[in-house]
């Protein structure tokens, strides 16, 4: 188990430790198939040790969720703030969606966890759909503020560009990780580079 971080206590840390070691597992099993032997395995602690930092295994499975997410929103945003251009920032956001890898073993954790809570867990498909709707309204914003500084046309739907780029990029994901080839988050980020520069302002 890692050393314990300044300021955080050992509990802290074990809680921790318990979540990076279970979010890929969650990720690539789902809620449903990963069994709590799986996760005794990763973590090199008993059921009991488990289970003292977190409720039940639906507890644990939102809580890994979440941590997954925050990585993979991080990975994806953090060299956004510098691009003062909106429809760069975008361009910006989806190339880093194409070519960074999941920052959680088992890819994108939006996806998957959409997938296998829709018919099973209700509270990890309201997780999944709370991240859905921050991933939209995070894209919505920066095309309402491209507007409002004359970098994107003011007849622009906010959300539905931003719905379609999700649903591009989401989609061509899947295909990719079906076809084992990046081809398909290639060809979306072309796509997605056009209808982009279709909405920027001419310079004036």
């Amino acid at each position: 188990m890692r050393q314990v971080e300044a300021g955080m206590s050992k509990g802290e840390a074990t809680r921790q430790f318990i979540l990076e070691q279970a979010a890929p597992i969650f990720n690539r099993r789902g809620y449903s198939a990963c069994s709590i032997q799986e996760l005794m395995d990763a973590t090199g602690l008993e059921k009991g040790g488990i289970y003292r930092h977190f409720a039940n295994k639906e507890e644990l499975a939102v809580e890994a969720f979440q941590y997954a997410l925050s990585r993979s929103v991080r990975i994806r945003t953090e060299h956004l703030e510098g691009i003062p251009n909106a429809v760069d920032k975008l361009k910006r956001a989806v190339e880093t969606f194409v070519t960074t890898p999941s920052a959680i073993e088992g890819g994108c954790p939006l996806m998957n966890t959409a997938i296998d809570a829709d018919d099973g867990n209700p509270r990890l498909r309201e997780m999944a759909l709370e991240a859905l709707n921050s991933w939209q309204d995070r894209l919505a914003k920066m095309v309402i503020a491209g507007m409002r500084a004359g970098d994107i046309r003011s007849e622009v739907k906010p959300r539905q560009l931003a719905n379609t780029m999700i649903a591009i990029l989401e989609g061509a994901l899947m295909m990719s990780r079906l076809q084992r080839t990046k081809g398909a988050l290639r060809d979306a980020q072309t796509t997605l580079n056009g209808v982009l520069e279709g909405v920027r302002c001419p310079k004036k």
